[in-house]
Order: C-alpha cells, then sequence, then structure tokens
C-alpha cells in the first residue's frame, strides 16, 4: 500500500499564521511515502514567498512533489509572467515543472497546466496529454496511476470558474489510457469522485489547506490509502481550532474499470 499525502493552494503570502505549524506537525506525525502540492504555493508570486513555500517543503520529512498554480506566476509584473513566467518557481522551489515518480506501486506524472496568457483559468494539450499516458504506458504493470494538476478536470454545477481549456478533451484521453486518479486544487473545495465522462478515473480535489480565502469550508488535505483497484480517501480539516483532524472518509473500489464508492 501508498500513502499519497495531497495538499494544495496555501498560498505563502496570504495564510492563516495559526496552522502553519499544525500542518508541518500533522504531516510529519502521519508519514506518508510522499506528498503530491498541486500547485498554489504563493499568493502573488513574490520571491519571498516562493522562499515561505520552500522552507516550508524542507521541513517535511518526506519526498515532496509539486506543479505549479496560476498564482505561482507573477500577476503583477505582467513582463516576467508572459517572458519568464516559471523563473521564480524554478529558481527557488524546483527546476521540474512536471515532476514524475514511478515506484513499485504508483506513478505520479506531473501535470503544468498553468495558462500565461489567461491567468486564472488553465490550459492541458493533446501533446502534455500523449505524455501523461505515454509515461503511465511505459511503467510496469500493476501500478496505480496518478496523475497530478493544479486545474481540475471537471466543476460542480454553479461553479464560477471557467473550467480550463482542453479538460474535456483531455478526460476522454486519460479515460482511455489507463489513468485511476487525478490530483487538483484550484477551487479552494474539497471533493472525492469518479469523472462523469470517465468513470474510470477518479477525481480527487483538496482545498486549501492554509489560506485565508476560504469558500464555505474549513481549510483541509487529504490523505490516499492506495492499493490495486482500491483507495480510501481521508479528508482532514481544521474545523474549530487550530488543529487538523479527520472529518471525512471516502472508500472506492474498481471494478470493471469503474470506480464506485464502497
Amino acid at each position: 500500500m501508498r500513502r499519497v499525502l495531497h495538499i494544495s493552494d496555501l498560498h505563502f503570502g496570504r495564510t492563516r499564521e495559526d496552522l502553519l505549524e499544525p500542518l508541518i506537525e500533522t504531516i510529519n506525525r502521519l508519514g506518508p511515502d510522499m506528498v503530491a502540492f498541486s500547485g498554489d504555493l504563493t499568493q502573488r508570486a513574490r520571491e519571498s514567498q516562493f522562499a515561505q513555500a520552500a522552507d516550508f517543503i524542507s521541513r517535511l520529512e518526506m519526498p515532496v512533489y509539486t506543479v505549479p498554480g496560476n498564482h505561482d506566476t507573477p500577476i503583477d509584473n505582467p513582463w516576467l509572467r508572459f517572458v519568464k513566467p516559471f523563473h521564480r518557481y524554478r529558481s527557488l522551489i524546483c527546476e521540474e515543472l512536471e515532476p514524475v515518480h514511478i515506484d513499485e506501486e504508483v506513478a505520479l506524472i506531473g501535470v503544468n497546466t498553468v495558462n500565461r496568457f489567461a491567468w486564472q483559468s488553465g490550459k492541458i494539450s493533446q501533446r502534455t496529454i500523449r505524455r501523461v499516458c505515454d509515461a503511465f504506458a511505459g511503467a510496469p504493470d500493476g501500478r496505480t496511476h496518478l496523475a497530478m494538476m493544479h486545474h481540475p478536470l471537471e466543476h460542480d454545477p454553479g461553479t464560477e470558474k471557467r473550467l480550463m481549456r482542453g479538460a474535456r478533451a483531455a478526460v476522454a484521453c486519460l479515460g482511455r489510457c489507463g489513468a485511476d486518479v487525478v490530483l487538483s486544487g484550484h477551487l479552494h473545495n474539497a471533493a472525492v469522485a469518479p469523472l462523469t465522462a470517465a468513470p474510470g478515473v477518479l477525481l480527487v480535489q483538496a482545498g486549501t489547506g492554509l489560506s485565508s480565502r476560504l469558500r464555505e469550508e474549513t481549510n483541509n488535505f487529504n490523505l490516499l490509502h492506495i492499493e490495486p483497484d482500491r483507495i480510501k480517501v481521508e479528508r482532514y480539516g481544521a474545523e474549530d481550532r487550530p488543529r487538523f483532524e479527520i472529518i471525512q472518509t471516502a472508500r472506492f473500489a474498481k471494478g470493471k474499470g469503474v470506480w464506485r464508492e464502497v
């Protein structure tokens, strides 16, 4: 079994300072095999904010894999955003924008969905999806295949933010090429459910772990317990006090290529 802790949208520069130490302590106490951080490390992509994010990552006692979010490109410096959008991210967080981890049980493929020309909404190209599918095909059999990206591939009805460009085509391709799970953030709302158009792919959304910009739910993160064709997702939240505790658990099993809650 692999245990993957999924966090997103910490937004250093606009965080709840009372939750920083509890979040670090809880992650280290849980001791997952890895941390998957699906973007928006910072609020305004400033060097000081990336430095805070880098310090946070350095204090975690397990491997951390990150992809950038739209807030990780500088909105207040258009020249830098258009010409060198990931310069600060690469310098202070990681040179690799789309990390890959493959071991005996899981294949985790990072996807950069940031669109420098449309700051809020993202994009995912057919070339990117081919890269992800090729990586899954190249991983030895028996692995659970996870893709990690900032922007979700599906929105609930009533979501105000625009679905990223290329999402529907990406869902179709990922559904055919063996993807099992997509980890994402961006909306500051947590959710877990099979994709409507590809029920063989489980969409796992994390809310915001630290940001003070909440959208009708508490700060939270996910812990995935992954076995072949079985996944348990525990959601940890900080509700009435600065302490993260399990607030919801969902279990899914995959049969005949479709995820069902059990």
